[in-house]
């Protein structure tokens, strides 16, 4: 298991959400069934450990996945980027057999 890893940008933006929130663990990132090609990832605050996540820490910010989503994740580097006009994250994932033209779903094998 690789596990999932933050850029140094990407843990910034995380910290300063949780910072303005003012309260947070850190982010559960996982993986629904959605989009045209799959799955599509699912960021959320946590407020509240769940016993079964795995937890990952970069750049003092804590991940938190679920078992089943780990198996879709693992070894994805999770980046903050600023194109122009948009800004968002990017899945880094090497797991990812294709994905729909509008980035927002992907599929594995």
């Amino acid at each position: 298991m690789k596990g999932l890893t933050l850029t140094e940008t990407a843990a910034d933006h995380i910290r300063n959400y949780l910072h303005k929130r003012g309260k947070g663990l850190g982010i559960r990132i996982g993986v629904r069934t959605s989009g045209c090609s799959g799955m599509a990832y699912v960021l959320e605050y946590v407020d509240s450990l769940d016993q079964d996540d795995h937890m990952f820490s970069n750049f003092g910010v804590n991940l938190y996945i679920d078992p089943k989503s780990l198996a879709y994740l693992d070894g994805t580097e999770l980046d903050f980027t600023k194109e122009g006009l948009n800004e968002g994250f990017k899945f880094n994932n090497p797991n990812v057999s294709n994905e729909c033209g509008c980035g927002e779903s992907f599929n594995v094998n």
